[in-house]
């Protein structure tokens, strides 16, 4: 029995050798050490004295940060390109870039309205057209206004000529002549702004000044709202006044008229777009006593069939 307990016990220590074995027997000294030479030195850092080290040869060992890139055209202010190139060199670079692709000169022709109108009474017609040419901050514009019933004269009909220069990135100041071809003979200085407000509406506003010394003005606006990429939906206000009432031309103090506009139109392509509306005219204050005494209606309605044209 004790014989056959043995046996068992040295089996199981024979095939289980690395289980088996004592660490704490292990003679560990035999195992290789790095050489002393490559071992790092043992410093007593308490016995250093750390005022007479010169810390400022060490910063001198430590790469410098890298520099701040010197601005360039399109992080940097205005004109960084001097640095590199010299004021005179690129003096000529902008002026000929300016020439080349900011200072050409362009013509501009729009008819924004040239309509029929329908109303009780004789229908009649208007045409409402402008232009210019010039190039981005100068321009001579030139616009004109009118209109009468078929079979009559003329009602009212006036031409401008502008020297526009641009005061903002969607507006121009406007100043100039204005000549009335129809009524009694008048001239008028004008000085006006003309652009593209917030929200996409067109305002053209203007001060009038005649040889006779009547002060009048008119605002004008109007607002594109596209139905899809040819429909198009403007309305349009135009409200004229003037400082004093002018008799000989029916015009009364304050507001003189005021018009309300509604058209449709369809671009066939860009430059050209036919159109149908619908247009309300007030006479206001003093203006509306002129025309009941003269027997005009002070009160209007116009339904229109037009087109709107540039190129």
């Amino acid at each position: 029995m004790r014989f056959a307990i043995a046996t068992l016990l040295a089996t199981a220590t024979a095939t289980t050798p690395l289980m088996a074995q004592d660490h704490d027997s292990m003679d560990h000294s035999t195992h290789q050490r790095p050489a002393a030479s490559e071992e790092a030195p043992e410093i007593d850092h308490s016995q250093m004295d750390h005022a007479k080290m010169d810390h400022g040869a060490v910063d001198q060992d430590i790469p410098a940060a890298r520099p701040t890139p010197a601005p360039n055209a399109q992080t940097g202010p205005p004109n960084a390109a001097d640095r590199i190139w010299g004021a005179d060199a690129m003096r000529a670079s902008r002026e000929a870039v300016y020439q080349e692709h900011g200072d050409m000169q362009m013509f501009w022709f729009q008819g924004d309205r040239a309509e029929y109108r329908m109303r009780d009474g004789k229908d009649g017609y208007l045409w409402d057209v402008q232009g210019y040419y010039g190039g981005d901050l100068d321009k001579f514009w030139f616009k004109s206004e009118g209109e009468g019933s078929f079979g009559e004269p003329v009602e009212q009909a006036e031409i401008q000529a502008l020297y526009s220069r641009a005061i903002a990135p969607f507006f121009d100041l406007q100043a100039g002549v204005r000549q009335d071809l129809t009524g009694p003979d008048r001239t008028h200085a004008v000085i006006g702004v003309q652009g593209l407000m917030p929200y996409m509406f067109e305002v053209d506003a203007a001060a009038f000044l005649s040889s006779k010394g009547d002060l009048t003005a008119r605002i004008e606006a109007e607002y594109d709202q596209r139905i899809t990429q040819r429909l198009i939906l403007q309305p349009r206000a135009e409200v004229n006044l003037s400082a004093q009432d002018i008799p000989e031309l029916g015009v009364g103090a304050g507001i003189d008229n005021l018009e309300l506009g509604l058209r449709l139109r369809y671009e066939i392509v860009r430059e050209f777009a036919p159109y149908v509306g619908i247009e309300q005219e007030w006479k206001m204050g003093g203006s509306r006593d002129f025309a009941r005494a003269g027997g005009e209606d002070a009160s209007v309605t116009n339904y229109v069939v037009g087109v709107r044209f540039w190129f």
